[in-house]
């Protein structure tokens, strides 16, 4: 049996959860764990959209306090505290430097007061305190924030999940482990409705075309910005969602870049801010919050978020002399927030989450809104809390809890690496990526190229993957396209070209390993081109330059 299977076709289920984003991930963990039976339906990938364009924190509610909103702060430390011990090899202690700045917002003292009420509320958490950082030590360890005429700042002891996209991976591996069904690639065509009530979903069979009905007695809706789209197949309704437009940049290392997250305000119009030492040296340089009434379908940064992003950090890094062309790659989305009339100022929205559940014609829908990864698992118990309710079941202590990733290793995750690395028949780079990258998830692929010479080959310099990890990614993971693959499973889209160098030597191997015919390789490399053109990498800029010349809009 694979780790996971994105295609089969069922007709019945407890529980139909509609997306397969980081809140539908964690519904069905929560709802498979309990014994139900049920399937996940996505028309993309998992985490393919809105989840894949987070700003990678697992935050432990800091920015949630200046709201008042101290509920949301307690269920964020906890949660924050349980993926540190659940999931230690994804995610990670990460420190940031917050600049009391001149123009910040919140003036100095009351952040201050902010960081040691944080760690009131945060007793018992397994992150140190957070720290009041004087002058003579910002010029010690941030020199070139210090440059900025910043005299002092706080240290906020915080986390992030570098990786994202295996995060995501290692929940729908461990709600399939539970007896979930998967499908993915695969559209909600419709709402079935008998006897007054909403009863199952159609939904396009990817393989063979065919519409096939799957019938249960909850419908989750958890769509993200799509929640909209799917309440629409039952009918007129009021909007739910208001999506604003997050984007983020990526570059290389720059001059004065810090080691730690620089957690700062705006100066141009007060927005919260980071610089994240992200991946293999890089940084992510984020978010911007805007409001949008765009095609939700395709979300693309524009030059005046580049600029304004650009200008924010060189304003609190002055000796980053940051331009456009050091933007290796970008990737930008919408946030599922709850609609507002006539917004103007997206930060007021509350980022807490919300389950509405359906009455009158469309009993039996559950709607999502809202969500985040830090809080996915919280949400999911209380989901299901209301499926118990609609099912008629007793309520269960959740066992995600304490429940450990499928890769967290049983030892601390340094002896881990030190211990495969060392034993791994495999180079040490490889061996070591593997562990980084897969956790204790890596032992297959070891196993697996250690069967063939050509499986243990690197197929991308820059990332050192190897073609094991994209045979991996088809047979075990329910892959189905080369962005899967390479954006979702192995990450090599992580490189300065979001894989567009590794793409033919990933489907070459799967001609060779898989079953693809070369055309069907040829066509997913161009289907690959064309999708990475979202992330507007610099690989490709100067075709979509060229393209819209052609088209007059340049």
């Amino acid at each position: 049996m694979p780790l996971l299977n994105t295609y089969s076709a069922p007709r019945a289920a407890d529980v139909v959860v509609i997306g397969a984003g980081i809140n539908g991930l964690a519904i069905a963990r929560e709802a498979a764990a309990r014994g139900l039976d049920v399937v996940m339906i996505d028309r993309d990938d998992i985490a393919a959209r809105t989840s894949a364009i987070s700003t990678r924190l697992i935050h432990g509610g800091l920015k949630y306090l200046p709201r008042f909103e101290i509920p949301l702060v307690f269920e964020s430390i906890r949660e924050r505290d349980i993926l540190l011990q659940t999931a230690p090899h994804l995610v990670r202690p990460y420190p940031m430097l917050i600049p009391f700045a001149k123009w910040n917002k919140t003036p100095g003292w009351l952040m201050s007061c902010g960081l040691i009420l944080h760690d009131v509320l945060a007793l018992g958490k397994k992150l140190p305190l957070n720290r009041i950082v004087f002058s003579r030590r910002m010029k010690k360890e941030w020199p070139s924030v210090a440059q900025a005429g910043v005299k002092w700042g706080g240290l906020f002891q915080d986390a992030h999940v570098p990786v994202t996209e295996r995060f995501a991976m290692e929940i729908a591996i461990d709600a399939s482990r539970h007896g979930a069904t998967v499908l993915t690639h695969t559209p909600v065509t419709g709402l079935i409705r008998e006897d007054g009530r909403v009863t199952g979903v159609r939904y396009h069979d990817r393989e063979t075309g065919v519409e096939h009905e799957l019938r249960a007695p909850v419908i989750v809706n958890s769509a993200g910005p799509w929640v909209d789209a799917i309440l629409d197949l039952a009918g007129s309704h009021p909007r739910k969602i208001g999506p604003t437009k997050g984007s983020h940049l990526v570059v290389d290392a720059f001059p004065g870049a810090p080691d730690t997250c620089i957690f700062f305000d705006s100066p141009e119009d007060g927005r919260p801010m980071f610089i994240l030492p992200w991946h293999d040296g890089r940084f992510m340089i984020g978010t911007t919050d805007l409001p949008y009434d765009g095609s939700i379908d395709e979300v693309v940064i524009d030059d005046q978020e580049v600029d304004y992003l650009l200008r924010s950090a060189n304003t609190i890094v002055p000796g980053a002399h940051l331009v456009p062309d050091d933007v290796l790659w970008s990737y930008s989305g919408v946030r599922p927030l709850p609609y507002v009339a006539d917004l103007t100022d997206p930060s007021s929205v509350s980022r807490d989450s919300d389950i509405i559940v359906h009455t009158g014609d469309t009993a039996g829908l559950m709607t999502v809104i809202g969500g985040k990864y830090t809080t996915h698992r919280a949400l999911g118990e209380q989901a299901l809390r209301k499926i118990e309710q609609a099912l008629g079941l007793r309520h269960e202590a959740s066992p995600t809890r304490t429940a450990r990733f499928p890769g967290a290793p049983a030892d601390s995750v340094a002896a881990f690496r030190a211990t495969f690395v060392e034993r791994s028949s495999l180079e040490a780079r490889t061996a070591g990526r593997l562990a980084d990258i897969y956790g204790a998830l890596a032992r297959p692929i070891e196993a697996l190229a250690t069967t063939d010479p050509a499986l243990a080959e690197v197929i991308d310099d820059e990332t050192g993957a190897i073609a094991a990890e994209v045979v991996h990614a088809v047979r075990e993971e329910g892959a189905v396209s080369l962005e899967d693959i390479l954006v979702r499973r192995t990450v090599m889209a992580f490189a300065s070209d979001v894989g567009l160098a590794a793409a033919p030597r990933a489907a070459a191997v799967l001609v060779a390993y898989a079953g693809w015919t070369e055309q069907h390789a040829e066509a997913e490399v161009a289907r690959y081109r064309e999708a990475a053109r979202r992330f507007l990498p610099r690989a490709l800029r100067n075709d979509l330059v060229e393209d819209q010349v052609r088209a007059g809009t340049l």
